[in-house]
Order: C-alpha cells, then structure tokens, then sequence
C-alpha cells in the first residue's frame, strides 16, 4: 500500500536527509587511496550516532554493515571489509538513516584519485544526470512510469545501459515501500502520482550489458560481463512546489532544494 505523507512528516524526513547527505558527503571526501572499506563504515557509522540518528541498513534482512561500498563492476551491496581502496576505482556508496522513525536514503559514485579515466567520468555524469531527469518527473499527477521512463531514455542515449534487476522504491517510516520504482518504462503508464508520496529513485547505470550476477556472499551485485557500474539516488517528495529532494545537506538552497519548480502556464 501506498503511504502520503502530510507537511510534518515530510519535515522529519527532510531532517533525516541533512544526515544521510552529511554521511556521504565525508564519505566522498575520505574515499582516497588505501583507506579500508572497513574505515570507511567505521567514519559512517560514528557520525550517524553522533547526529542521533540510527543506521538503516545495518541488521536489515542481516546485512552486517552500516553503509554497503561498491567497487568497479559491483553494482550494489558490496559488504565492507579489508579491501583499500586504488587509484581509479569508481566507488559507489549507498546508506540510509532514521531519524525520529523517518528514514532517508541516498547514494552516490565517485572515482578514486585526480586522474581519473574519462569514460568512468562519462558513466558517473551519464547516471547523475539520470537521476535529475528521473526526479524532473516527480511531478503531482504524472505516471511512476513517467520517472522509469526518464530515467531509461537518458542513460540509453549515452550508450549505456539501465539495470533491471533492482529498483528504486517508496520510503517513509520503512526504508522500503510501496511503490516499487523502475529506472526503465513507458512514459504514460503505472501509479498516478499523489501529493505527500515519498519515493526513493535510484539509477544504477552499467558501461556494458544491463544483466547483474549475485556473488556467494548473498548481497553484492556484479554486473555480468564484468563492466563498471555507477549509482547515484535521493529521496525525493511530491508537493505543489514540484520535487522536492530531501537527502540534500542542511543550508541547501531552494534551488538545490526544488530544482524543478512548476512550470507557468
């Protein structure tokens, strides 16, 4: 079932966002040559406390970590371990938070290094912008397959290809709920919109084939033919000022905030 949400607890996961943001933005920052995945979730999940809020993926389904970190041709789920980190490896980081029993969610892909390889440049843009095309659908009274839709068109264009496997989803008190969110679909089709819905959209965009593989470890994604993946998301809400990304850092401004205002008649 499809949960709305009213101004106040759209103001409560807005607080959970400047978390999640705040997380991942250090998390970008310290995503440097030789630091350990296990560092890294350590630097996770200390903030997280710090700013009482607790962490969403940690012991969910028994994921055993705080924040999952993905590397190359991981797509998703990679457990953090041991591993360092090397020079040009596209790293994606994806985590969530409550907060007063709201929960935000968010990721983000970064290249290891200042010299990084201009088609891993080019895949990261190719999904950030995704996301933006996806989120400019998040409009009252548009189609959930107006968003999948956007999504697939733009990532398409750019030669690469959209995973299928995995989705993005609706988010409030749960960090998963209905809707399921597609990054691949028909313009015109699916669940009509509302004021006060919550999704999660979240591309995860390969360099080659769109199939994904699931390692031994029952959580990390491959993709099949051993390509890099990139994978950026927001939790964003429907209201009559247009989409509204929520897991943005605090003092964002409007712009930042409602990128996408209405559009005049």
């Amino acid at each position: 079932m499809v949960t709305v949400k009213s101004d106040e607890d759209i103001k409560w996961m807005r607080h959970s966002g400047t978390i999640t943001a705040a997380v991942l933005a250090e998390l970008a920052k310290n995503a440097h040559e030789g630091i350990s995945l296990n560092d890294l979730d350590r630097i996770a999940e200390s903030m997280i406390k710090k700013m009482g809020a607790v962490p969403a993926f940690k012991n969910y389904r028994g994921y055993p970590k705080t924040i999952t970190v993905s590397i190359d041709e991981q797509v998703v789920h990679g457990i953090p371990n041991k591993r360092k980190l090397k020079k040009g490896e596209l790293v994606s980081f994806d985590m969530g938070v409550y907060y007063n029993g709201w929960c935000s969610d968010s990721a983000l892909s970064v290249i290891v290094g200042d010299d990084p390889n201009p088609e891993d440049v080019r895949l990261l843009e190719a999904t950030k912008n995704s996301l933006y095309k996806g989120i400019e659908q998040c409009v009252i009274g548009n189609h959930l397959g107006d968003v999948s839709h956007a999504v697939q068109q733009y990532a398409e264009s750019k030669g690469f290809s959209v995973v299928r496997d995995l989705v993005g989803h609706g988010i409030g008190r749960s960090m998963h709920e209905d809707p399921a969110v597609p990054n691949y679909g028909r313009a015109g089709r699916g669940l009509l919109m509302k004021k006060g819905m919550v999704i999660a959209v979240e591309p995860m965009i390969n360099a080659g084939t769109h199939r994904v593989l699931c390692l031994e470890d029952g959580w990390t994604i491959v993709t099949e033919d051993g390509k890099k993946s990139a994978h950026f998301e927001h939790t964003i809400a429907f209201t009559e000022r247009g989409p509204r990304i929520l897991t943005l850092p605090e003092g964002a401004s409007e712009e930042e905030e409602y990128p996408f205002p209405p559009k005049e008649n």
